[in-house]
Parts: structure tokens; C-alpha cells; sequence
């Protein structure tokens, strides 16, 4: 871990930090290491690209299935993103 060297001044909203703090009692953990895993979680290219990776192995896959042809394209896409997001769950 590297050592932590500069400090952050960062205002936010009663409900922002209630959600934090509240995650930080849960998890045992400090505000300040979560929002660093925030930060960390939200820079991180190799987890985007796992993302974007996994989501086109989907779509092709999803293009050769028998999808009902009575489907709406909305209905089609929340459909595949149900999905998406079950299997990047699981991940």
C-alpha cells in the first residue's frame, strides 16, 4: 500500500455522508478508506475493461439466441442489461 501523502478537503451532503458513515460502521472500516476505495473503484481501467469485455462476449452470444420476436427493443435491452448486470454480479 503506498503511503498516504496528501490531504483532500472534499464538502458533501448530510445523506452522502450518512450513507458513508453508515457503511463504514457495517464494514468495520474508517470513511476515509472507503472513499479512497470509491476513488480506486471508480479509476480502475482494468475492472472498466473487464466490463466492456464481458458485455460484448454477452451481446454476441445474446445475437445467435432465439430472442421473442414479439419483443420491443426497450423490452430487448432491459432484458440484456438484467443479464449483464446478473452475470457482472457473479464475477
Amino acid at each position: 500500500m503506498s503511503t498516504l501523502e496528501r490531504r483532500l478537503h472534499v464538502l458533501i451532503d448530510q445523506a452522502r455522508y450518512d450513507q458513508l458513515t453508515a457503511e463504514a460502521t457495517r464494514t468495520g472500516r474508517s470513511v476515509a478508506d472507503i472513499v479512497r476505495s470509491a476513488i480506486d473503484l471508480h479509476f480502475d481501467e482494468d475492472r472498466d475493461q473487464a466490463r466492456r469485455a464481458a458485455a460484448a462476449r454477452f451481446l454476441l452470444a445474446s445475437a445467435d439466441s432465439d430472442s421473442d420476436p414479439g419483443e420491443t427493443w426497450e423490452e430487448m435491452l432491459a432484458i440484456q442489461e438484467a443479464e449483464l448486470d446478473r452475470r457482472l454480479d457473479l464475477a
